[in-house]
């Protein structure tokens, strides 16, 4: 289903640093990241990539999040935005968007 741009462009891409992460005490498939994003405290949020990568994998890494989601609760847990992520089709990977170079947390991604 087609979008029009004035929608797509209310959405806020963001990278992010890990801060931490931890396994998701209520879901098998979850894991739940602090992230940077440049604001003065770190976020949280719920991501469906238990399968595909453990918390040590994680710490220290960039990855691209959707920033301006309404926070909503996930098996118990506050997730504020959303990390992206593709499947790869040949596959079923699950695998991070993330910037090709590092960048400082809260770069905007066009």
């Amino acid at each position: 289903m087609p979008i029009v741009y004035d929608d797509f462009a209310k959405i806020e891409f963001k990278v992010a640093t890990v801060l931490e992460a931890k396994l998701h005490p209520n879901a098998d498939k979850l894991l739940v990241l602090k992230i940077d994003i440049g604001e003065p405290e770190p976020r949280q949020i719920c991501a469906g990539i238990r399968l595909f990568y453990t918390p040590e994998q994680l710490v220290g890494k960039q990855v691209i999040v959707v920033a301006n989601l309404e926070p909503r609760t996930i098996r118990g847990e506050i997730s504020n935005g959303m990390a992206l992520a593709t499947t790869d089709t040949a596959t079923g990977k699950v695998v991070l968007v993330h910037p090709a170079e590092a960048v400082a947390a809260g770069s905007i991604v066009k």
